[in-house]
């Protein structure tokens, strides 16, 4: 039976990638995993807060609307590019 609840809660828990860009007046903060969460704040602090509420509003619409909530598996990886090295094609 313990084994049961703890699957049910892993099931309901889901993490999702938070990516925050600076914009000239705060933040824009946007969920890798499911692009149409998306938001702005004045600063970081109330950006986080503001795409937590949006990833919670758009479960819930998402729910009522009878559509698939999209998972937590986004592979998420650096890729280094020397700026000055980059041309033009020929």
């Amino acid at each position: 039976m313990l084994v049961q609840l703890f699957r049910e809660v892993n099931d309901m828990l889901c993490s999702y990638t938070a990516k925050y860009t600076r914009l000239a007046d705060g933040y824009m903060g946007q969920l890798i995993e499911w692009p149409e969460v998306v938001t702005e704040g004045s600063d970081l602090d109330e950006c986080r807060i503001m795409l937590r509420d949006a990833l919670r509003e758009m479960v819930l619409a998402y729910r009522e609307l009878g559509k698939e909530i999209p998972s937590n598996n986004a592979l998420i990886e650096q890729l280094p590019v020397e700026i000055d090295l980059v041309s033009e094609p020929a």
